[in-house]
């Protein structure tokens, strides 16, 4: 018996059988589908943060101020400290001294009340330089940005803008900035970036000077200092000089720098985590499949003892048999496997709509999903061919 005839005795087999076969190949499906969605889940989460924080800025370095400590000797976290100034930015801004940092631009950030006409809504309010368009990489959707020497203008975010004038353009109106009138200038484009406490879309941005105006502070402490590097290669570069430039200017090192990087990592290493525990529970999907196949092929070796006797009889040898066997375990494999990969590929499009989590097609697992189901039917295969090719003629004719 040739390979084409092996092929076709096994589709007859489990044509024969189409039930049986569909219910093997379940198990298959459902964990090939499974591997495949938790995979795309996995790198759509990765996918999502990458965005995020290439939302903040490109090649960019965020110096926060350290902790600080109450009069009792209480510690409060990152952040809570004032050891950062305007004095701070404009040293990092000299090109002499730090020639691998290409702009800064210093915040302050709080929260403000903001008002048109009746409707109110409570707003991050970042007082900044006019720098910080280009260094967090925002773009504008409506108007412009504010210039160097205005003052009671603000940009808003494009969620805070649709809050106090819904469908209306809000450039050129007037709103009401923790009780100072000032202009809308702008609108910025939406990023979609957000934590749990805050979005990148709900902002209003003002002049520095005028921040501190509404806040009441003369102090020249900021909250931040947003610094972009000249290139991705020197990012590392733009680090050590920053690093060492405050350093000499505190004392101290009451500041810490994050980059785009140790950020990504730090959220991917979750995902990761995430993924891999999935991946396992999906695994053991595609094992009790695997154990599926092997089941139905002893019973299928079973019920066919004498058809296996008389090809024997009729001069088919052992490796024929158990070619034969072995072709149908792996047509079942594959089958199962190619319809896992339809049904996962339909889930990758419409699980983002119910659970609003984005979902990215892997071609590798996608390619590895068709080599596993294959190697699962063969693997689980190989018992019953072997036990059906050791059957002799004479006690498989004989069998009831």
């Amino acid at each position: 018996m040739n390979w084409k005839d092996t092929f076709a005795s096994g589709l007859e087999a489990i044509r024969a059988h189409r039930l049986r076969s569909a219910l093997t190949m379940l198990g298959i499906v459902i964990g090939i589908s499974s591997v495949i969605l938790t995979v795309g889940l996995g790198l759509g989460a990765q996918e999502q943060v990458r965005k995020q924080i290439d939302a903040l800025g490109s090649n960019l370095l965020i110096v926060s101020p350290g902790s600080s400590t109450s009069s009792s000797g209480v510690r409060g976290g990152f952040g809570s400290a004032s050891t950062l100034t305007l004095t701070d930015a404009t040293a990092v801004a000299d090109t002499s001294v730090a020639p691998d940092v290409a702009a800064v631009a210093p915040v302050v950030t709080s929260q403000a009340a903001l008002v048109n006409g009746t409707t109110n809504w409570t707003s991050s309010l970042v007082g900044t330089t006019t720098s910080w368009l280009p260094v967090r990489n925002r773009t504008l959707s409506a108007g412009r940005f504010f210039t160097d020497g205005e003052s009671d203008v603000v940009v808003l975010g494009p969620d805070t803008a649709t809050e106090l004038f819904d469908r209306r353009s809000p450039v050129g109106q007037r709103v009401t900035v923790a009780g100072r009138p000032m202009t809308v200038i702008g609108v910025l484009a939406s990023t979609g970036a957000s934590s749990s406490s805050s979005s990148d879309d709900d902002v209003a941005v003002v002049p520095l000077a005028t921040a501190r105006a509404l806040t009441g502070t003369a102090s020249a402490s900021v909250s931040t200092i947003y610094v972009q590097a000249s290139s991705q290669d020197g990012l590392s570069g733009a680090y050590q000089e920053i690093d060492a430039l405050l350093r000499n200017l505190h004392g101290d090192t009451d500041f810490t720098i994050a980059t785009q990087e140790s950020l990504l990592a730090t959220a991917n290493a979750t995902n990761e985590t995430l993924t891999i525990l999935l991946g396992g529970v999906a695994a053991i999907s595609l094992l009790v499949g695997g154990i599926g196949v092997m089941n139905i092929m002893l019973v299928a070796v079973t019920e066919r003892v004498r058809e296996i006797g008389l090809r024997k009889a009729l001069g088919a040898t052992p490796a024929a048999i158990r070619r034969q066997f072995l072709v149908e375990a792996g047509v079942l494999g594959v089958c199962g496997g190619l319809l896992g990969i339809a049904l996962g590929t339909i889930g990758a499009f419409v699980l983002p709509k119910l659970i609003d989590q984005p979902v990215s097609l892997s071609t590798l697992a996608i390619a590895a999903a068709i080599g596993v189901s294959l190697a699962i039917g063969i693997g689980f295969g190989v018992y019953p061919a072997s036990r059906a090719a050791r059957l002799t003629p004479i006690d498989a004719l004989r069998s009831e």
